[in-house]
């Protein structure tokens, strides 16, 4: 069984658990839209900060892809 050689000081035995505090990644709302979206990145209908970044993408249904 491995023995410490010296004891750890208040200082790093804190310091090691200073990641134990930490939070998840926190949500904002767009302004305009009002959807959830991780802070700092686009929104999935494509909005940042108000202003429209792109167009996403629509997806086609079956029956429209059968008549073309």
């Amino acid at each position: 069984m491995a023995v410490q050689k010296s004891k750890k000081s208040r200082s790093r035995r804190d310091m090691r658990r200073s990641h134990d505090n930490l939070d998840g990644p926190s949500c904002s709302a767009d302004s305009t839209t009002g959807t959830k979206h991780l802070r700092h990145h686009i929104s999935k209908d494509g909005f940042y900060k108000g202003k429209e970044i792109f167009k996403p993408k629509v997806k086609k249904d079956k029956q429209e892809e059968q008549q073309q």
